[in-house]
């Protein structure tokens, strides 16, 4: 059963995580990475495996969605729209079968992975 949040799995591997924001960036680098081995499954007409990693990417943007800090306003609201939209991609990827799908869902979490670095370039 999967009772741990990402942070705590992290910690239990004794991974040391700088910040929030470089393990934000960690997160999203693994929906990337899922989603490259999915669209990999596709092209294999591999349907276990590309479920399998469909699962995950979904797994860490249900993450990302319950650590939202909603005290801080509009941005988190967006947030969590984004990454609920994410999701609703993920979904069709996996019922349609369809690598144009995970393409835009990577597209988004590039450009969130961007913001990430930016604002922890800030701080």
């Amino acid at each position: 059963m999967y009772q741990t949040n990402a942070h705590d799995t992290y910690t239990q591997n004794h991974f040391s995580v700088e910040s929030s924001e470089k393990l934000v960036q960690m997160l999203l680098e693994g929906v990337l990475r899922f989603n490259t081995l999915a669209k990999k499954a596709i092209r294999d007409k591999d349907i276990e495996k590309k479920t399998y990693w469909i699962n995950r990417s979904n797994r860490v943007l249900a993450e990302l969605i319950s650590t939202i800090d909603f005290t801080q306003g509009d941005i988190a609201n967006y947030l969590h729209g984004l990454y609920t939209y994410q999701l609703d991609q993920l979904t069709l990827a996996n019922i349609e079968t369809n690598s144009d799908r995970l393409d835009q869902v990577n597209l988004v979490v590039k450009g969130l992975n961007e913001a990430w670095k930016d604002s922890a370039n800030v701080a």
